[in-house]
């Protein structure tokens, strides 16, 4: 994620309350050690938080260790008050309230005050939704006005469970849920167009359908627990903040959540953005969730996502913001909060009671939804103990799951340490090595340079995994997920354009059809990149649209922005064209789909491709220093794998033996010669090669 926001001004808090049942409660504001609960009667490590409905009584948990009073309202459908009754304090700074009514279909939220009247705690004239909230109904405003949804989840899975994929095996496709269908290029009906549901729609040509045709086996979505939408006004100033930033003034990626358990209803059959109307109150968003990764399990697709805990949403009434900001933030010498996220409002993710809602809330996605894993967005700045915890809860619920990290945040880049602690890690190295760091002046092998005075054997330990005995962070290849693109910074298509110097950033693009479609020269680097790709050990990630060059031209819109018709690095805030996948696109370059479609084929053909050691590697040079070749044995097969980077010089290999087949390559051979002991293979420049030994 990468996205630069201005944090809001915050209050001071202090006081350590003492609680009856004999803890206190650490809140100071700096770093330090994990505070562990002493053993006490009075606290259950699984105490259930949020609205628990049983068969005779619906009863309500909010820990709020420094409140002086809660009161809990409650609400008919049309948010008129029912019932406003105090809640009751138990020793472990948890608040209580039971209801032997039949309360289903019915919101509730929250009144808090503060305990000490010095301490300047925040007291909210506004209610605040319950931080458990399965469901949830928002206002569509920067504030996010919410109630929560008291619902029933029950749902009929039939014989669905979690998909079983060795993690070597996965072909990831990273992907929004609007950005899959919104576009009338996907050939479904208006209302079901950036839904749940229209991803799985057995019509079109978009969603689940394309990717089963390209041949994944996962689909990594961007967030989708309940985010913050909308952001304050562009160039109005709010609270002493003044938006300069977001002429949208809309959050799209939903790296902004504000509610960890629930499902973000903006992508329910029902959902819509309209000014000042209310969201998901019909709960719609649960059910059709559900149904979305039933259809994924049945065509063989895990289900992935993408989880902020290291931050909260920016603007609205996220509910911990306002419940004890001190306890469940990171705050500054000044009691404001940090932002060494980038987003605000860092979450002190060491705190027992706020790992405790990180591990609750993914247990209920693996458990209440079959989540088949989990990609943790600036993961760095997550303790290590909470990092232990999640590994070990999930892997005892599902030893199969999926864990990935995003191995960076808050200064911090450790993806060695994410692979001790048992997490896969985004390989940014494999990426900058081999595309690049950046197009302009930090360009990687496929333009035949060397990223960062990065070597061949350094080319050669990333296509082995990067594990640790060959230079590299990982304690397995499995840990080592390979991507050359992803939703942050340029897609590879336009990547490879600005590398060319075919536009600029600061070209206005006119025709985008035009400027999409590939020529010769772009198509042959694409290739080349992708091929690498899909001969490395490790998992593989693809970004939305990269199988065809995927152009991020910033869309006409309303919204004020200057930059219209350029090319778009960091398109967070665009619920438009900008990042819908067109799919008549795709058809301008469906030689490089069918190219994508054929390597991951090629891959499930040949397991020797993933799972491999670096032991079975024998490297050698081609002719030009930007050329070189391997071969891998098993008791099945013995291929070679040639690659030339050089983009203006041919490359020959020798092989030592006479008898093989190229069975695939990203340009044809340029001549082949046959010995008695020995094959000489040319090849053309910036290509790559996959034999078989007949």
């Amino acid at each position: 994620m990468k996205i630069t926001l201005l944090t809001l001004l915050s209050l001071v808090l202090v006081s350590l309350p003492v609680f009856p049942g004999g803890f206190t409660a650490d809140l100071s504001t700096q770093d330090s050690p994990v505070i562990a609960f002493p053993a006490s009667p009075d606290l259950n490590p699984e105490e259930k938080l949020g609205c628990i409905i049983t068969a005779d009584s619906v009863s309500f948990a909010l820990f709020a260790p420094r409140a002086a009073q809660i009161t809990i309202e409650i609400f008919d459908t049309s948010l008129n008050s029912r019932q406003n009754s105090p809640m009751r304090q138990t020793s472990d700074g948890i608040w209580r309230f039971t209801s032997i009514q039949d309360l289903t279909g019915m919101f509730y939220g929250y009144h808090i005050t503060g305990n000490d009247r010095q301490d300047r705690f925040y007291q909210p004239a506004f209610l605040i939704a319950d931080p458990y909230s399965s469901a949830v109904m928002t206002q569509n405003d920067y504030r996010h006005q919410a109630y929560t949804l008291i619902i029933d989840e029950s749902f009929d899975w039939g014989s669905d469970t979690w998909l079983e994929i060795d993690w070597q095996d996965l072909v990831i496709y990273e992907a929004h849920i609007r950005d899959l269908t919104a576009h009338k290029s996907s050939g479904l009906l208006e209302n079901l167009r950036g839904t749940y549901l229209g991803t799985v729609h057995p019509a079109g040509r978009s969603g689940i359908n394309h990717l089963q045709t390209l041949g994944v086996n996962a689909i990594e979505l961007l967030p989708a627990q309940e985010f913050a939408n909308i952001e304050i006004p562009f160039q109005v100033e709010i609270n002493g903040v003044t938006n300069t930033w977001n002429p949208y003034s809309r959050n799209h990626w939903g790296y902004m959540t504000s509610y960890f358990f629930a499902p973000e209803s903006y992508y329910a059959s029902d959902g819509s953005l309209d000014p000042g109307e209310f969201l998901g109150g019909s709960g719609r968003a649960v059910r059709e969730f559900k149904q979305m990764v039933t259809a994924f399990h049945q065509a063989g697709i895990a289900v992935i996502m993408d989880v902020v805990y290291n931050h909260t949403s920016q603007y609205d009434y996220q509910p911990l913001k306002y419940i004890d900001r001190k306890y469940y933030y990171n705050l500054d010498s000044d009691n404001n909060f940090t932002s060494l996220s980038g987003c605000g409002n860092d979450l002190n993710t060491a705190r027992p009671m706020t790992r405790k809602l990180i591990i609750d809330s993914l247990k209920k996605w693996a458990l209440d939804y079959h989540i088949d894993g989990f990609r943790f967005d600036l993961a760095a700045m997550l303790d290590w103990q909470t990092l232990s915890a999640i590994r070990d809860e999930l892997t005892f619920l599902n030893p199969h799951i999926i864990l990935i990290a995003e191995p960076w945040g808050g200064g911090k880049y450790d993806p060695a340490g994410m692979s001790e602690h048992g997490l896969a890690a985004w390989n940014d190295v494999f990426r900058n090595t081999i595309k690049g760091q950046n197009p302009i002046d930090g360009q990687g092998f496929i333009f035949g340079k060397l990223w960062e005075n990065a070597d061949i054997p350094e080319i050669q330990s990333l296509i082995q995994g990067y594990e640790i005995q060959d230079g590299g962070f990982f304690q397995s290849s499995a840990h080592s997920v390979n991507y050359l693109e992803s939703h942050d910074d340029h897609t590879l298509g336009d990547f490879i354009r600005l590398a060319l110097l075919q536009v600029t950033e600061t070209d206005s693009i006119a025709d985008p059809c035009s400027h999409n479609k590939l020529t010769p020269g772009q198509m042959q680097l694409h290739k080349l990149a992708a091929f690498i790709l899909f001969t490395s050990q490790g998992p593989i990630m693809l970004a939305e649209g990269q199988e065809y060059a995927r152009s991020k031209v910033i869309a006409p819109s309303s919204a004020p922005d200057a930059n219209i018709g350029r090319i778009d690095h960091n398109s967070y805030n665009k619920d438009n064209e900008t990042n819908w996948l067109n799919y008549d696109f795709m058809d301008d370059n469906m030689e490089l789909v069918k190219f994508y479609r054929n390597l991951i084929s090629l891959r499930a053909e040949y397991p020797i491709l993933k799972h491999s050691s670096s032991s079975d590697y024998t490297f050698f040079p081609g002719s030009n220093p930007l050329s070189f070749g391997y071969t891998i044995s098993s008791d099945l097969s013995t291929i070679a794998v040639l690659y030339n980077g050089n983009p203006s010089d041919e490359a020959e290999f020798i092989l030592n033996a006479p008898s093989w087949r190229a069975q695939f390559w990203t340009e044809s051979i340029k001549e082949i010669k046959w010995g008695a002991k020995t094959t000489s293979i040319t090849q053309k420049p910036s290509s790559g090669c996959f034999l078989v030994k007949n």
